[in-house]
């Protein structure tokens, strides 16, 4: 896109004063989102103050809003990378209040979660997942996709959707399918977050001496789209359970916010592994909670087939 300035050291070369400002003038009134914005405040924008701010208005259209024409962050238009420009009324004029970009919105939740929460960090083949690229090779795998694209297509921010609890054994693309969502919501400007859980729980418990535990808690907890991948392979202690995994589950069921995991248990087994903990000690009517919790949240989705990390 060309700049402000060098587009108008263009005009002032070509033609007369005053047809290169009748064609700026033109150009500007014709632009649907200018027009959008005096048709909202008509009555306050007057012709006087259109003229007084032709060039505003003018760096206002040359930007691309809500990343319109922007193919990723790293490839913005705008004069400032991930901000966009809004039309407000000062006093007698038209001014521009640049705000965050729908995708600047998101990498900074997420560079803000990953300075956070180390587990957050997952392997390069995971970032650049698709739908496009996941094997259709057995009917549960071609079943769990279509659960997977049905929510992507069909969730707005604020929709009470449940989740989905991918379960089956060692390396069948489960934490890849995630990572596909997970992408494909960004593409919608939707931000999720990713926990791998074991290493989730084994930095919370590091974190009590430093009593940041609460608010690594409450990223995880009130994240608007949350997946932990490969619950039931952490060591689990009664603390972990109850304290950390049945106050992120209570939350979100009570806020109805979407959840998705990914384990190698299904319910019947990971309610084994969450009724006894290191101790050996048996709590089965604290791990039936947690259950309840996982059920109210999610559809168990079996992925099977045969191990692609071999």
């Amino acid at each position: 896109m060309e700049k402000i300035n060098n587009t108008l050291k263009r005009l002032a070369a070509s033609g007369s004063f005053q047809q290169r400002y009748e064609q700026m003038k033109k150009e500007i009134l014709e632009n649907n989102d200018v027009k959008d914005f005096i048709r909202r405040n008509e009555g306050l924008v007057t012709g006087e103050m259109v003229n007084e701010s032709l060039m505003k208005l003018y760096e206002y259209i040359s930007q691309s809003k809500e990343c319109r024409y922007c193919p990723s962050l790293q490839e913005c238009k705008n004069m400032m990378e991930g901000y966009d420009p809004h039309l407000v009324i000062r006093g007698n004029t038209i001014d521009i209040d640049y705000h965050r970009c729908p995708r600047k919105v998101i990498h900074d939740e997420r560079t803000s979660a990953q300075r956070l929460i180390k587990s957050l960090y997952v392997p390069k083949d995971i970032l650049q997942a698709s739908f496009s690229t996941l094997d259709l090779d057995s009917k549960s795998r071609l079943e769990a996709v279509r659960l997977a694209k049905n929510f992507v297509e069909n969730y707005t921010e604020g929709t009470k959707m449940k989740g989905l609890y991918f379960y089956g054994k060692f390396g069948v693309g489960k934490s890849y399918l995630l990572g596909a969502m997970a992408n494909e919501l960004a593409e919608k400007k939707i931000a999720s977050l990713i926990v791998y859980v074991p290493e989730f729980f084994r930095e919370i418990k590091q974190s009590l001496g430093d009593n940041s535990v609460n608010e690594k808690l409450e990223m995880v907890k009130a994240a608007p789209i949350l997946m932990l991948d490969d619950i039931g392979a952490e060591t689990m202690s009664s603390w972990g359970r109850d304290e950390i995994l049945g106050t992120i589950l209570q939350y979100r069921m009570l806020e109805n916010l979407p959840t998705f995991f990914t384990s190698n248990f299904n319910f019947n087994e990971l309610t084994h592994h969450l009724t006894y903990s290191q101790r050996g000690e048996e709590e089965k009517l604290k791990a039936a909670r947690i259950m309840e919790r996982i059920k109210y949240l999610s559809q168990p989705v079996l992925i099977d087939g045969r191990n692609r990390r071999e």
